[in-house]
């Protein structure tokens, strides 16, 4: 079962510093996912693509304009908008969980998403908050312990804050590694 380790930063600096260091220990860039803010406005955005989402709150729209760097180079940028959040932008396995969210019947917001991909409502609120205020969430969806540790010592070592780990609860004791 794969899992996630998420964690939160203040600038889009330290987004890009923690993909790099993702990368370098060997998460691959279809496997990181961010989630941020558009605070510039989608009229920033170069130009739209035309994209097979249903019609409603998500815009596929290019976010190169915007987004430069790293993070311009992870899976599946793209810009939404999720009713009572507004605009975003987002990469990887997060941005189809989003998009789903967002044109689904049973809008959720970003807590909504996060719960899908198996992190607890409580700590999913606190993160859709986070986000609300201006923060930066990055996730690494992880698929053995190994890379989970590994990637869990990036987060830290960049000085994300609010770093979990999702489905958890759901594997054994027996299957964890002792320290």
């Amino acid at each position: 079962m794969k899992k996630s380790v998420i964690g939160i930063v203040e600038t889009q600096l330290q987004a890009e510093r923690i993909v790099e260091a993702l990368q370098t220990s060997g998460v691959s860039s279809s496997d990181i996912s961010v989630l941020f803010p558009d605070t510039r406005g989608t009229k920033d955005f170069a130009h739209e693509h035309n994209t097979k989402a249903p019609e409603g709150a998500v815009a596929g729209v290019s976010a190169g304009g915007v987004v430069g760097g790293t993070l311009g180079l992870l899976a599946g940028i793209g810009a939404l908008a999720i009713p009572g959040v507004g605009p975003l932008i987002a990469a990887g396995p997060l941005l189809a969980a989003l998009s789903g969210a967002a044109a689904g019947a049973a809008v959720g917001g970003i807590a909504g998403a996060l719960v899908g991909l198996g992190i607890p409502e409580i700590e999913a609120k606190t993160y859709e908050g986070k986000i609300r205020g201006g923060n930066i969430l990055v996730a690494a969806h992880v698929d053995n312990s190994d890379t989970e540790k590994r990637a869990k010592r990036v987060f830290e070592q960049q000085g994300a804050h609010d770093v979990s780990v999702t489905g958890e609860a759901s594997v054994p004791k027996a299957a964890h590694a002792p320290h």
